[in-house]
């Protein structure tokens, strides 16, 4: 079997996935502080970089796994 890293072709140029699934974590995580501050949550939690630095990983990990996954 051979192995070849997941690559996307967008705008004319292949963009290896790992961008794009990082760049959705990000987003994933800013839609979550929002949406935490709206609900008053963001006040509560005890590290707060941490917290978002996981939810970005989780966002990016899942999406990997659902889009790029074997």
């Amino acid at each position: 079997m051979r192995s070849v890293s997941p690559s996307i072709p967008l705008f004319g140029a292949y963009f290896p996935a790992w961008l794009i699934c990082t760049g959705a974590g990000v987003l994933g995580a800013a839609v979550v502080r929002v949406a935490f501050v709206r609900l008053g949550v963001d006040e509560l939690l005890p590290w707060r970089l941490l917290t978002y630095i996981c939810v970005a990983a989780i966002v990016g990990f899942a999406l990997a796994l659902t889009v790029f996954g074997r």
